[in-house]
């Protein structure tokens, strides 16, 4: 990072091989980070538009793990789900989540509500996805020896074949998190007060880069943290992993 900061500096102020109009140097960036903490900048403080943008995506990743995981775990585990329910799923699945908004819009209008299915549907597949496969996987020597030793069909599922695929599970829950913050700035771009999204739309529309490169950073940081907090809580959840 360091490197990285050095390069910009030298880049922007020191040398002046980039121009200030296409990219900020690092002076014009603390301005624009100062103005957007205490004044504000769209309509709110960074950390109103921050809270924006990630109760949004909170909201969206939640619906996805609910419906995405169970609904996997269901195909993974019966062939005849699978069979029912898969050739929607190829069919919704290549449809990029972005072209949903205009639907989203007409049928949920430009509240909220319109931006968590979009959130949603971009984090829905891999929570699908990454489910049926560590279900799919399970261990079947391990699935027979605890039914040789009389477990039932729900101590096996609890006990073997969910344990067994946590850690597919958990890459997906990573993949559907990246999802949600890659998805939010559009969905934000869609009639919204606040958001990270807003702040960018609002410094594209003022010709201001240095505001433009602080939202981006800020979901970078965002996104950054929320995916460690995934990675503690599997950590959490599957200690027999090194």
């Amino acid at each position: 990072m360091l490197v990285v900061l050095g390069l910009w500096w030298t880049l922007t102020s020191g040398c002046g091989l980039i121009d200030p109009n296409r990219f900020p140097d690092p002076a014009e960036t603390w301005a624009a980070l100062q103005q957007i903490l205490t004044p504000g900048y769209a309509g709110g403080t960074l950390v109103q538009q921050a809270w924006a943008s990630t109760r949004l995506v909170l909201l969206g990743f939640a619906v996805a793990v609910t419906t995405g995981v169970p609904l996997g775990a269901l195909m993974g585990l019966s062939r005849r789900a699978e069979s029912l329910l898969n050739p929607a799923f190829l069919l919704l699945r290549p449809i990029p989540p972005l072209a949903w908004i205009p639907l989203a819009v007409v049928w949920l209008g430009l509240g909220d509500g319109a931006k968590i299915l979009v959130i949603w549907i971009a984090a829905f597949v891999p929570c699908v996805i990454n489910t049926w496969t560590g279900v799919r996987g399970a261990d079947l020597t391990l699935v027979a020896a605890a039914r040789v030793h009389g477990a039932d069909p729900v101590r096996v599922l609890l006990e073997v074949i969910l344990p067994g695929a946590l850690p597919m599970i958990f890459t997906g829950l990573r993949l559907s998190l990246q999802a949600c913050w890659t998805t939010l700035v559009a969905a934000e771009l869609v009639g919204t007060l606040y958001g990270l999204g807003r702040v960018l739309d609002s410094a594209y529309r003022d010709v201001n880069p240095a505001m433009i490169l602080v939202a981006m950073v800020t979901v970078g940081l965002l996104g950054a943290a929320t995916t460690r907090l995934i990675a503690a809580l599997e950590r959490g959840l599957t200690p027999w992993q090194v």
